[in-house]
């Protein structure tokens, strides 16, 4: 009888085949007590709840279909616990650091290569709570226990009055801590930015200072990684060993000419010769890209008075800085060659000590740089053109008196005087004619206010010439007052002209005022046949003016206005009638009546519309 599986005891059939019971491979510590969001404390070791009925389940399932109000941090936590009133310094500032950058001088003694060094410090305050913390970066094979300077804490002042806080930070200035003198160079981003939003100046940031040991270390790093040019030597012996292994070398000298044969910089530049009676000279700069050699030729103008030859600088490689050997082959320096890139336009370049400006350069040389070197040559051109020269134009000396002015004026100008060209035209259309005039002295004298005058005003020449009238018991004989000739008017300067003349006019002539009282028929219809000249005798001008007269009843009087009312009408409108216009008004729009002439005013009125 074949012996069965027993059914008792299935465990041990199950032995190696699946994991134990509440064993689930992880033997770590468990928490007994758990925080949840929105909620209190939990007991992790309470018994797990019961397995829910399928009663259960569809019970639960209809309470999380109804739709339910979301818990706010607002109904849990009590409107007084949500934010302190002031908050405090470990909480409004919490994990704000302001760095700084600053070194300080220590003295090296017993050492040959240095005598003092500088270490870099990084000050680093906590806002929080107010500490300094001070740290050094390490330096690879310094010798000097670098790292933690100094352990945070609250640092007190060097004059022992509080502690070291941000206003006692600034960029450019010092610090004391301990006893020790640090100097501030730089800080961070943020910390520029905390010092701004509080209008506070924090200061520029400085270059961090390097002392020589930190330049010799840098040098040998660099020459150790191969950063270096190679030496002339290693130069000529690579190429030496080039040579024996029969491989070719690369000619850079020849490569540059095929490559920039034929391009040549040009530039335009001026040199200022300082020394005695020296004056500005211009140059042309070619600069050939294909050996990187220089030329300089003088800019001659026409009768500069300079030799014919224009070379100023031969073709050649021309230094920064040149020096005369004391011995021949005596080793020395290069000087520095000018490269392209040494010359810009509104710079100036040192040739054998002469300060060369330029201030120019063609297209090609613009194209070049701003191709290659991204950079606008044309963007400082400087304008070197002259100003114009003023000549100084002297005043012809004063008439002396004798002849006329035009005349002695010519004799000024001329070797051989010519006589004064005259206007044909007026001369061939007013030859003959002659303006009269009546006038009085008005120089206040009671003597002379019986004295009469005649005015004469020839239009073809423009000369005047005054007669005095024979007047009974006035002490004054009769005749010629003064000569016909051209004479200037002192209230302008300028000579007589016809408008000069008119009825109401006061003129100095000899030195005496003399008022026109009146014109002789024939100069009243001369100068109402040139009124385009003479607008005081133009009638529909001198009736334009009495617009501002529209409204006055005396105006619309068929009857007429009398002369010296309408002047007095006028000037209380503001509108300034002389005698001549009211004798043109008379003229055309005047009327005899019992009482004399008057102006028709409605007449006057029409003919200004």
């Amino acid at each position: 009888m074949p012996l069965s599986k027993s059914k008792s005891l299935p465990g041990i059939m199950m032995l190696g085949t699946s994991m134990p019971k509440a064993i689930d491979g992880g033997f770590h510590r468990k928490n007994t007590l758990s925080f949840k969001l929105q909620h209190g404390p939990v007991d992790m070791l309470q018994p797990p709840p019961s397995p829910m009925t399928a009663a259960e389940k569809l019970e639960g399932s209809r309470e999380l279909s109804r739709p339910q109000s979301a818990v706010a941090l607002e109904d849990v936590i009590p409107r007084n616990m949500r934010q302190p009133r002031v908050a405090p310094a470990w909480l409004k500032h919490d994990k704000q650091v302001l760095r700084f950058y600053g070194f300080f001088q220590e003295t090296v003694t017993e050492r040959q290569e240095e005598n003092s060094r500088y270490r870099h410090v990084k000050f680093m305050y906590y806002m929080e709570d107010g500490t300094l913390q001070m740290s050094e970066p390490k330096v690879e094979n310094s010798g000097i226990p670098q790292g933690a300077f100094l352990k945070r804490h609250r640092v007190p002042r060097a004059d022992g009055v509080g502690f070291i806080g941000p206003d006692d930070f600034r960029c450019g200035g010092q610090i004391s801590v301990y006893g020790r003198t640090y100097h501030i160079a730089g800080c961070d981003r943020f910390t520029r930015w905390f010092y701004e939003e509080n209008g506070i100046d924090c200061g520029e940031d400085e270059p961090m200072v390097e002392d020589l040991w930190q330049k010799s270390y840098k040098f040998s790093k660099t020459a150790e990684k191969g950063g270096l040019p190679p030496s002339t030597q290693a130069m000529d012996a690579k190429t030496l060993t080039k040579f024996q292994v029969g491989q070719p070398p690369a000619n850079k000298k020849f490569m540059q000419f095929l490559l920039n044969d034929r391009k040549v910089l040009r530039f335009k530049a001026y040199w200022d010769d300082p020394t005695l009676y020296g004056a500005r000279i211009y140059f042309i700069i070619h600069y050939f890209l294909s050996d990187n050699t220089i030329e300089i030729n003088e800019a001659h103008a026409r009768n500069s008075g300079r030799d014919a030859y224009p070379v100023f600088f031969k073709r050649g490689p021309m230094y920064k800085r040149n020096s005369v050997n004391a011995y021949p082959g005596m080793l020395v320096s290069d000087g520095g060659l000018y490269m392209p890139e040494d010359l810009h336009v509104g710079q100036s370049i040192n040739v054998w000590g002469r300060e060369v400006v330029l201030w120019d350069c063609d297209d090609f040389t613009q194209k070049f740089y701003k191709e290659y070197m991204d950079v606008d040559q044309r963007a400082n051109t400087i304008d070197v053109s002259e100003k114009p020269l003023r000549h100084l134009k002297l005043a012809p000396p004063p008439h002396n008196g004798i002849g006329t002015e035009e005349d002695s004026l010519i004799n000024c100008q001329m070797i051989q005087p010519k006589p004064p060209k005259a206007d044909l035209s007026k001369l061939m259309v007013l030859s003959g004619e002659s303006l009269r005039f009546e006038a009085k002295m008005a120089n206040g004298e009671p003597e002379d206010e019986c004295r009469r005058f005649v005015i004469a005003f020839f239009p073809d020449t423009d000369r005047v010439a005054v007669y005095e009238l024979q007047q009974r018991n006035s002490g004054h004989m009769a005749g010629k007052f003064r000569e016909k000739c051209r004479m200037k008017n002192p209230a302008t300067g300028q000579y007589f002209q016809m408008q000069d003349f008119y009825v109401g006019a006061t003129n100095t002539i000899c030195a005496q005022p003399l008022q026109i009282i009146r014109a002789d028929e024939h100069a009243l219809q001369f100068l109402e046949a040139h009124c385009d000249q003479f607008p005081m005798a133009d009638p529909i001008m001198c009736a334009r003016l009495l617009q501002p007269l529209r409204e006055e009843p005396e105006m619309q009087d068929e009857g007429g206005i009398d002369p010296d009312r309408l002047k007095e009408l006028a000037a209380q409108c503001g509108v300034d009638l002389v005698d001549h216009q009211v004798i043109t008004l008379l003229r055309k729009f005047g009327q005899d009546t019992d009482r004399g002439p008057v102006v028709c005013g409605p007449r006057a009125l029409e003919a200004a519309v």
